[in-house]
């Protein structure tokens, strides 16, 4: 059993909440330090793969979940004329003992948010904290907070191992990476909205449409709104974008739909209409799609890297929120199993530091989103038959060679959890 009694984590984001979650059950005490003022319930939807349900189930929130995303059960993708490339089920409707979900990011957030100050206390979360600097004295680190719109110190805190889950402009990655520099871009921008509309397909589909350089993506997200007869839809519009374009990395640049809104004009399906989906939306929001260079290291002694902070990862394939409820997981077990909070932190950077790199790798180019690239190659003009474009099996290797990379296939699951 592990003599680590007590832990810090930099950011109050998913990936932070859930680790004072699982470093709780492990029997560290947590405290959470978050940079803003208050954490609200912002962003737009994501999808939680089974993997990173069932690590959540593990934490007592499956009947919380239910209440607060939608059952996927497909995942289809489609050429920009609507043609139907691929289609597959996904969680339950898959075979899965775990679902998958499609969920507001911010209802999530305030859902692990609620659980950490119900089970850790009221007191673990501190807000308008930003972590100034830190120090590591044999077995202690010491970590200085600020208000970071003031400037005014806010005190100083001991634990034995410090956790980096501050995304990704992280304080504690650029400690140790002081030179890498701004997020790197793809040259591709994402406008991402939420509107009401009417279902469409299941009421409880992801939709891709297009190809690498415009794509259209949507998947409902509010189970109130399905109770209602209609779909609360969560919607990405990417297109490929010149370089002058800024490259920061914002969730709350707020801009004139006008500025992409005619590219897709045409992009009514029938079953889905586009540029009317966009019209009523009314609030859009930009940010450039990056990512960073996957690190040689993440843990320094008793200090280490979670979640974007660690492996910034472009949205593609579904993963990014997925892969830092992993990471917290690995992290927690890691603990449990080791003595010292050395050996833990590597066992946990040995766990999780080559496989989020290869997502990194597989992501840039295009994850399992290719086969819209493919088809769009093959054939710009549309198709009658799309297995006259691509075979069943070429497309079924795409889809089951990312699910192997990004830890979410089946039988690897259910053989790694133990279930029969």
């Amino acid at each position: 059993m592990s003599n680590i009694k007590r832990a810090i984590v930099i950011g109050g984001g998913i990936g932070g909440l859930v680790t004072a979650l699982k470093l709780h059950r492990v029997g560290v005490s947590v405290r959470v330090f978050e940079t803003a003022d208050n954490i609200q319930a912002l962003g737009v939807g994501i999808n939680l793969l089974p993997h990173a349900v069932k690590v959540l189930t593990e934490l007592g929130l499956a009947d919380e979940l239910e209440k607060e995303g939608i059952l996927t059960e497909e995942l289809c993708y489609f050429n920009k004329f609507g043609q139907k490339i691929w289609h597959e089920p996904r969680g339950r409707k898959a075979g899965y003992y775990w679902p998958q979900y499609s969920i507001h990011r911010g209802r999530l957030q305030m859902l692990l948010l609620k659980a950490v100050k119900k089970e850790l206390g009221e007191n673990a979360v501190f807000t308008g904290h930003h972590l100034s600097s830190f120090q590591m004295f044999g077995d202690v680190v010491i970590a200085h907070f600020e208000n970071r719109k003031t400037g005014m110190r806010l005190g100083t805190y001991h634990a034995d191992m410090m956790i980096g889950a501050d995304g990704i402009h992280s304080a504690v990655r650029k400690f140790y990476y002081p030179d890498e520099g701004l997020p790197k871009f793809s040259g591709r921008m994402l406008w991402r909205g939420i509107t009401e509309t009417d279902r469409f397909l299941t009421g409880r589909s992801m939709i891709m449409a297009g190809f690498q350089d415009q794509k259209f993506v949507a998947y409902p997200v509010c189970p109130e709104a399905e109770k209602r007869g209609v779909s609360l839809v969560n919607w990405i519009a990417e297109l490929t974008v010149s370089d002058e374009m800024s490259s920061r990395a914002d969730w709350n640049q707020k801009i004139d739909k006008q500025k992409f809104a005619s590219k897709f004009a045409s992009w009514d399906f029938g079953w889905l209409n586009v540029p009317k989906l966009i019209e009523e939306t009314d609030s859009v929001y930009e940010f450039p799609m990056v990512d960073r260079d996957p690190l040689p290291q993440w843990t320094f002694g008793r200090v280490t890297l979670l979640g974007d902070a660690a492996h910034p990862m472009y949205p593609i394939g579904s993963n990014g929120a997925s892969q830092a409820i992993l990471d917290a997981d690995a992290i927690g077990e890691s603990i449990r199993n080791q003595h010292s909070v050395e050996l833990a932190l590597q066992a946990y950077e040995e766990i999780r530091l080559d496989p989020t790199a290869e997502i990194i790798y597989s992501n840039r180019q295009n994850g399992p989103e290719r086969v819209m690239q493919i088809v769009e190659e093959r054939a710009p003009g549309g198709f009658t038959t799309i297995r006259d474009i691509i075979t069943q099996q070429e497309l079924e290797d795409i889809a089951n060679s990312y699910k192997q990379i990004a830890g979410f296939d089946r039988n690897r699951l259910y053989a790694k959890a133990g279930v029969v």
